[in-house]
């Protein structure tokens, strides 16, 4: 039979082998659980460097069904030999992972949402690229991205795998040191504190799996002491919950300040008040000032915010279209050189009006509508590129002389009701003026001479967005940022019959002592990210205004004689960064300053309790996989009993009476097992002879009788052998069957 009847010296000769190949399973459920809990307590410390968003739904659902395959994988194969369940338990974890991930991500260009295509391998390759720029250079708390969650949950399931293999197969200071060291990033690379919860719960993970791998040893005891491992756990805790505050500070960030990821939504505070600019770009040219640089405009107004414009894309060689101006308007010719450093986007900066661009890839599309540069699968940090533009130069008679091209109403957009504010503030502005060009500097002139740069007021009063209301408690507030001031001159000018589209990019940036070549080279800042305003005018084209106070150059064009006199440049719409009495380049930030005792880290030291709660439902609910099976087993046994099934039917006592740990052999016979159980436990007889009856009969009877309703009977007994064991044996039971895990063959006469 088993080790209890071989001899002394037999035993004594035979090496001693681990539970896993001998009468215990290696604890598929409850190592499985252990590193999926494990790996997401080791999530919990990124929600104080990225905010909340996608990415931690990402990455416990890839957690979990790498956990939960692992589970069923190990479950079914247990028969099998244990490098057959190891072989075939990554690779369904491999492919389940990659699928799910696939699904959350980029499922649009997967087959089925869930096989990768070409398609897919690029889109992660492009937001891997961008979540590393913004991952070196980035200032927590980092916002979140698609680039994060995809680069977050590619990296747990890596992580997750790693563990879960590990914590299975018996090991304990790799996945304890690989958790710990990925938990502990958080802290290693800000001036945060320690997470002293963080560091509690993971040594709670560490002891518990330990306690699960030494029981797996052929020398360990069979039953483990709970006390002394409450007394161990409890001294764990105590001692991190002491030492963890006296550990110092960490390091900071790689680089010294914020990279920057830009979406065309306008929401640009949270970029401008990064407490620590960072250089993004530079830019080359040999004029005196360097030019703004969009990335796309907004023209769409629905009343909550601007949608960015979205026309026809063609090809390079195809060039960004015919003159918007006429003939009789002079034009200059400017060259500018870019260099992308910092920047993550689907947009490329580029001057106003481009006509050529050189040294991008082919996948970077033109946007002729517009004049912009636009890629589905590049990004723009690294690129370093020259773009030609030609900038019409009108004289103030010949602007003043063209109407402003009237507003596109599209029929299928609903109209949008706006705040009286906004027109009868623009008709006070504008009254004194007579060409439309006079309408828009007088309300260029109005928001720079009466309002204030701030980019505080907006949040202490409540309306930091770019919606209709926003717009007017902007105009009662006059004090905002860039995108205030922008949103609200377009709609005034939009009230005033006028076309009028918003561009979203930077500001010229400031002057430095590098060249190149014949060249000076600017730099842009992160600060400098920017919003103007733009209003068409046919046969000059979009001309830009600036109406945020302090920042750039106001817009004015001079006189035909001003001109002709002129040995210099004339002034153009474009801002320069020329050195004034009034205006800068960048807005002016009060910053905390670098030498206080303040960390700038009080945000990052309250934790936000969504990923906790989530790791905690996500636990949960793989502690309750075993059960749910287990479950599900069962109510199929008591369907087939239900028609008949005797080997069903006592399958399923069978397994009950391994689930609690009650004697249980092959060797038995039917009646054998059905007598101890009436006389041991108090089972119905009457209900237990049925059973055996069928049994007997299914095993030994040549023509079987009708089948007859076996499920009553089992229930009744079922209920019976339950009520004969205390209420936390059978909690236990429920919660982790044992049935599900052993393997039967190996069961020793008493049940254990």
């Amino acid at each position: 039979m088993h080790t209890d009847q071989q001899t002394p010296a037999r035993a004594a000769s035979e090496p001693a082998v681990w539970h896993r190949d001998g009468e215990e399973s290696r604890g598929v459920f409850g190592g499985g659980a252990l590193a999926a809990g494990a790996v997401l307590t080791a999530m919990w410390p990124f929600s104080t460097v990225i905010a909340p968003g996608s990415w931690s739904f990402i990455v416990i659902a890839v957690v979990t069904v790498i956990a939960a395959t692992g589970m069923l994988s190990r479950t079914l194969l247990r028969a099998s030999a244990a490098w057959v369940q190891d072989a075939w338990t990554l690779l369904l974890q491999v492919v389940l992972a990659v699928a799910t991930l696939t699904l959350l991500v980029a499922g649009d260009t997967a087959l089925l949402g869930v096989i990768p295509t070409s398609a897919t391998v690029m889109l992660f390759n492009s937001l891997g690229a961008a979540a590393i720029e913004v991952i070196a250079y980035g200032a927590a708390p980092l916002e979140p991205s698609l680039a994060l969650a995809a680069v977050m949950g590619a990296g747990f399931a890596l992580a997750a795998i790693f563990v879960d293999q590990l914590v299975v197969n018996r090991s304990a200071i790799l996945p304890i040191l690989l958790t710990g060291v990925i938990g502990a990033v958080p802290a290693i690379v800000t001036l945060d504190d320690i997470n002293v919860a963080w560091f509690a719960l993971f040594g709670v993970f560490a002891l518990l799996i330990f306690r699960h791998t030494a029981q797996q040893h052929p020398e360990s005891p069979r039953r483990s002491s709970v006390a002394v491992s409450l007394m161990v756990g409890a001294a764990a805790v105590v001692t991190t919950l002491v030492v963890a505050p006296a550990l110092p500070l960490n390091a900071t960030f790689a680089g010294s300040g914020v990279g920057v990821a830009v979406d065309a939504s306008l929401r640009l505070g949270e970029d401008l008040r990064q407490p620590i600019p960072v250089e993004v770009l530079t830019v080359a040219t040999e004029a005196q000032t360097a030019p703004y640089l969009r990335l796309t405009t907004l023209s769409r107004f629905d009343g909550s915010v601007w949608q960015p414009d979205e026309g026809e894309l063609q090809s390079q060689r195809d060039g960004f279209g015919p003159p918007e101006w006429d003939e009789g308007v002079e034009t200059k010719e400017q060259t500018t050189s870019i260099r992308v450093l910092r920047l993550s986007s689907s947009w490329l900066p580029v001057p106003y009006p481009a006509t050529d661009i050189q040294g991008v890839a082919g996948s970077w599309r033109i946007s002729p509508d517009n004049r912009t540069v636009f890629s589905r699968s590049a990004d723009a940090v690294d690129n370093d590129y020259t773009v030609t533009t030609e900038r019409p130069v009108p004289t103030l008679e010949q602007i003043r002389a063209i109407d402003a091209a009237k507003p596109v109403i599209d029929p299928d957009d609903d109209e949008v009701e706006l705040p009286a504010i906004i027109s009868d503030l623009a008709d006070d502005v504008t009254a004194d003026a007579s060409t439309d060009y006079d309408r828009l500097i007088a309300l260029q002139d109005w928001f720079r001479s009466e309002f204030e740069y701030s980019l505080e007021t907006p949040v202490e009063e409540d309306f930091d967005g770019t919606g209709a209301e926003a717009v007017a408690e902007f105009l009662e507030a006059q004090s905002g940022y860039c995108i205030h001031f922008a949103g609200a001159f377009a709609l005034m000018a939009e009230s005033l019959d006028m076309q009028v589209r918003i561009a979203v990019g930077y500001l010229p940036g400031s002057l430095t002592d590098e060249k190149r070549g014949k060249e000076s080279v600017f730099s842009v800042s992160s600060d400098q990210l920017h919003s103007w305003p733009e209003v068409r005018f046919p046969g000059v084209g979009w001309v830009p205004f600036e109406p945020t106070a302090t920042l750039g150059i106001p817009t004015a064009f001079d006189a035909a004689v001003t001109q002709n006199d002129s040995t210099n440049a004339p002034t153009t719409p474009t801002p320069t960064t020329a050195p004034q009495t009034e205006e800068s380049t960048a807005p002016e930030v009060e910053r905390d300053d670098a030498g206080s005792d303040s960390t700038g880290s009080d945000e990052l030291q309250n934790l936000d309790p969504t990923p906790v709660g989530l790791i905690t439902l996500g636990v949960v609910l793989l502690l309750l996989i075993p059960a749910f099976l287990r479950l599900a087993q069962r109510r199929i046994r008591l369907r087939r009993a239900q028609h008949g099934d005797a080997a069903a039917a006592w399958a399923e006592l069978r397994d009950l009476l391994i689930d609690l740990k009650l004697p249980v052999s092959d060797a038995d016979t039917p009646r054998t097992r059905a007598a101890d159980l009436t006389k041991a436990n108090s089972v119905d007889a009457t209900s237990l002879r049925m059973l055996t009856d069928a049994v007997e009969q299914a095993n030994y009877a040549r023509d079987g009788d009708a089948e007859s309703d076996l499920s009553e009977p089992l229930r009744a007994v079922l209920i019976q052998v339950r009520r004969s064991v205390d209420r936390p044996t059978r909690v236990r039971a429920a919660l982790l069957p044992r049935s599900l895990y052993i393997s039967r063959a190996l069961l020793r006469v008493d049940g254990t």
